[in-house]
């Protein structure tokens, strides 16, 4: 059909809502409660357009498109509606944008900006609402909230787990946890996706900035830094570089000019975790026990099984994150190593995820009393740790990871994609069954951004049906038809955030896919490029099971590597 918007005739499909023709033909009308792909609700009203045909201001989020309609998207009613709505929403919103964390970043913000709203029209009374600083990894400030509903709605359609809703009612409406109680005793699996999708600074990460500098002053203590996989795809664009582009080596001179005193790439983890991984694996599917076997590098995962999904905990992988193994070889083998005594470390991981911050202070993840890693910087902290020790890395030239934790292989590194932990188990799992590698490395079918793919790989004598879930709902559908009696799946990735890692709920606040598919092909072109794609050829994997964890499983293995689950109970 044709429909005239802004007096040009353009083309629409029927069942298409109008904002979804002007997106298509690159027409921009602000939004505030909307998330592409979810079921508009129309609630904040930025998207209103006006209908000349019948002289009526529509959400154009919610309204399909009929033939004959006449839309204006700017016209003076549309555009003091819109900013009507801004002022309505400045008006009990707290003034503090200098202090805010989202302060350039907000777009609450940027709306006022581009509808010119530069003095107060509408006084409101002010909202005076508590701080949730009880979580070890989100923080919630209610007074900056503008029930969008945004967060509301990736918590329980995206991630499954509802652990905010809104309560009361009219102009006393919030958003909150059951009986308004702190996200600690809530179900909150940590995942981040709230922020990700927040407006403006009522979700933020607890920062762990002031405990990492004072670190970095401590002449007695040797600060170490470890940064995931998908870290050195992600940042670049936060930096005036090329999206996507690989900035691994950058980093690391980067690291080095703050002060850290070694720096370490959690991809050589990563390949350990394959190494014990793929071993278990093994072991279950030879001896039948506890399958299907499933993943256990995402933190938030694991708090939602432990919640939601505790029939399964003795089906997931005991071994620990690469961020957990990392922290606990640093503070055994390398310390060792370099004769440094491990209560001197103080061990800080890079990672795309908020979920890091909680794993890293599980109880679960000590060893003689020392946490495995003391401090977290999500993906978009570290760009303004950067910016705040001027480092200026357009200037910097490459340099290496430190020894003997420093060799990497490209298995490990796309871990940071949804599906990449599985390939890369699968490659490894294959070598030690048949004694051969993989003939084609790439396994195509468990990459991508679908929220669940599956395969059936041979390998030898076995047919192992493998599953990649990524989004929290999505892996319960899975296990809900494992629950029901489906029995073909064997192998099973779970990471909570779309996409994976690269879409972690640590990553630079950016709402558009196409980042995170840009980052995953990026991971890949990584993958395509260098020449060591296993995890069992990693030459300092192989030196530290030689002189220090034996072999995968081991005791020592066990001791260091490996950790295990309980159910936990949701308070609220």
């Amino acid at each position: 059909m044709i429909i005239d918007i802004n007096n040009k005739k353009v083309e629409a499909n029927k069942g298409e809502t109008v904002l979804e023709v002007l997106n298509r033909n690159g027409i921009k009308v602000p939004t505030l409660c909307h998330i592409k792909n979810m079921f508009p609700t129309g609630a904040c009203r930025m998207c209103l357009v006006e209908n000349t045909k019948t002289n009526k201001l529509i959400t154009s989020c919610s309204s399909p498109v009929e033939e004959g309609m006449d839309i204006l998207t700017h016209s003076p009613r549309v555009t003091e509606a819109r900013k009507t709505i801004v002022e309505l929403l400045l008006s009990n919103h707290p003034d503090d944008c200098l202090y805010c964390v989202r302060n350039g970043n907000c777009e609450l913000q940027n709306l006022s900006e581009e509808l010119c709203v530069h003095e107060r029209r509408i006084n409101g009374k002010k909202n005076k609402l508590p701080i949730d600083r009880s979580s070890s990894s989100i923080m919630r400030d209610p007074e900056k909230c503008i029930l969008c509903g945004r967060c509301v709605r990736v918590c329980e359609e995206v991630m499954g787990v509802a652990c905010i809703d809104f309560t009361k009612r009219g102009s006393n409406s919030t958003v909150s946890t059951v009986f308004d109680k702190g996200l600690n005793v809530s179900s909150c699996v940590n995942c981040g996706q709230c922020i990700m999708v927040c407006p403006t600074g009522a979700l933020t990460e607890k920062n762990h900035f002031s405990e990492i500098e004072e670190a970095l002053k401590n002449p007695n203590k040797k600060v170490v830094v470890q940064y995931a996989p998908a870290i050195s795809v992600s940042i670049a664009e936060e930096l005036g570089m090329e999206a996507g582009k690989d900035i691994n080596g950058i980093m690391n001179a980067a690291l080095r000019k703050i002060g850290f005193d070694f720096v370490f790439d959690t991809t050589f983890a990563a390949d350990l975790t394959i190494m014990e991984e793929s071993a278990e694996l093994i072991d279950r599917i030879s001896t039948n026990k506890a399958l299907p076997f499933i993943t256990s590098c995402c933190p938030a995962w694991i708090k939602y099984a432990e919640e939601f999904a505790t029939d399964f905990l003795p089906n997931i992988s005991t071994c620990k994150s690469p961020q957990q193994m990392m922290g606990a070889v640093v503070k055994s083998y390398f310390a060792e190593k370099e004769n440094i005594n491990p209560d001197d470390i103080y061990s800080v991981s890079i990672m795309p995820c908020t979920a890091k911050k909680f794993e890293g202070q599980r109880k679960e993840m000590t060893n003689k009393g020392n946490s495995d890693v003391d401090a977290v910087l999500t993906t978009r902290e570290f760009v303004k740790f950067i910016k705040l020790f001027g480092i200026n890395m357009h200037t910097l030239k490459s340099e290496i990871a430190d020894s003997p934790l420093g060799s990497r292989t490209s298995a490990g590194k796309i871990f940071g994609a949804s599906g990449g932990v599985a390939e890369a188990a699968l490659r490894t799992a294959y070598f030690k069954i048949t004694g051969k590698e993989l003939v084609e490395f790439q396994i195509d079918a468990v990459r991508g951004l679908e929220g669940r793919k599956e395969t059936q790989i041979k390998i030898g004598d076995l047919n192992i049906g493998v599953a990649v879930v990524n989004g929290l709902a999505n892996a319960k559908l899975l296990l809900d038809e494992i629950s029901a009696g489906r029995k073909d799946i064997h192998f099973i990735e779970i990471m909570a955030c779309p996409g994976g890692c690269v879409g972690g709920g640590g990553q630079p606040i950016n709402m558009d896919e196409n980042a995170i598919i840009t980052r995953m092909k990026s991971l890949y072109q990584i993958d395509d490029n260098e020449n060591i794609k296993v995890s069992h050829k990693n030459p300092d994997v192989i030196t530290i099971y030689d002189k220090f964890l034996k072999e995968p499983l081991s005791e020592k293995s066990h001791e260091l590597l490996h950790t295990h689950y309980q159910a936990r109970k949701v308070v609220l």
